[in-house]
């Protein structure tokens, strides 16, 4: 029999906690649920230990420090992490892991399906849909829902897993971590719903919005870094030439450099373009050697 473990991550869900963990233990009933606490102010950690779940204390706030406390903590063979905010449906918890082991996947992601019109806030919605078309642009992305918080893994993926984010960036770093490294992955749909009464979302949308975007373009450099400075270089090569066209043609008809100011400008936006370029191939040769260390580290672990 596999060993499952249930990692939920969470931050004053007084309200919905014991929902969620006797929901858990009724559809997963050989699992040990976990909720890792991130320091709530509510009574969070005592209604999560009453309904029977094992709490621990994750003091370094944001979800991504979270999770990476979760997932250095625990051993399973099989891992479902899911929000404390009764949102997702643990019913469909035991299709993850059919899923997970009949397709022989490494992460099964829940895909939203709203089951309410107030499931998604308008600028979640918004947002959801922006980053997941980014993603499909700069990463080829195959996910329907990058930013879905309800997943299943196996040991393998878990345990060879870098995390660098610190906060809700932590699911699209899941994601594109699978996608550079060809990780066999599945996706599900399943039902989304809206939050309790007296529940409320921790999730800014401009602030996390903007967080995220960095984090995206951060694993984009790093990931891709010939096609992140290549990008830099196209832009700073067309601005130094449209710079430098009225100077040109001035001096091919007067054969004069009337504005010795602006001809530097142009000339140096153009040697920091081909910097720029520079820098993209040496770290590509860095990029994927890292990679082929961590597909390797990945492949190797049983």
């Amino acid at each position: 029999m596999r060993n499952i473990a249930v990692l939920i991550p969470c931050y004053n869900e007084a309200n919905t906690m014991a929902d969620v963990v006797a929901s858990f233990k009724k559809h997963l009933p050989n699992a040990v649920v976990y909720v890792y606490d991130n320091c709530s102010e509510d009574d969070t950690a005592e209604i999560a230990r009453n309904a029977g779940a094992i709490v621990v204390t994750a003091k370094t706030r944001g979800k991504g420090n979270v999770v990476r406390r979760m997932f250095s903590d625990v051993d399973a063979d099989i891992y479902i992490m899911v929000d404390g905010d009764s949102t997702y449906t643990a019913k469909d918890a035991p299709r993850m892991i059919n899923a997970l082991i009949k397709e022989k996947a490494d992460m099964v992601v829940a895909v939203r399906r709203e089951r309410s019109d107030s499931a998604y806030r308008n600028g979640h919605r918004l947002g959801n849909r922006i980053f997941n078309r980014l993603l499909k642009i700069l990463f080829h992305s195959t996910f329907s829902d990058i930013f879905s918080g309800y997943r299943a893994f196996s040991r393998r993926f878990v345990k060879t897993f870098p995390i660098m984010a610190n906060g809700f960036d932590i699911e699209a770093e899941l994601s594109i971590h699978a996608l550079t490294l060809a990780i066999p992955c599945a996706e599900i749909d399943s039902d989304y719903w809206e939050r309790p009464a007296n529940s409320y979302s921790k999730l800014s949308t401009f602030k996390d919005g903007f967080k995220i975007f960095v984090s995206i373009m951060k694993l984009l450099k790093d990931v891709r870094p010939l096609f992140f400075f290549g990008m830099i270089f196209i832009a700073l090569f067309l601005l130094s030439i449209g710079i430098s066209y009225p100077l040109v043609m001035t001096f091919m008809e007067t054969g004069l450099v009337p504005r010795l100011p602006t001809a530097v400008l142009s000339t140096g936006v153009m040697m920091i373009s081909f910097l720029s370029l520079t820098c993209g191939i040496i770290m590509d040769s860095i990029s994927q050697a890292r990679m082929e260390i961590k597909k390797l580290h990945y492949l190797l672990f049983n």
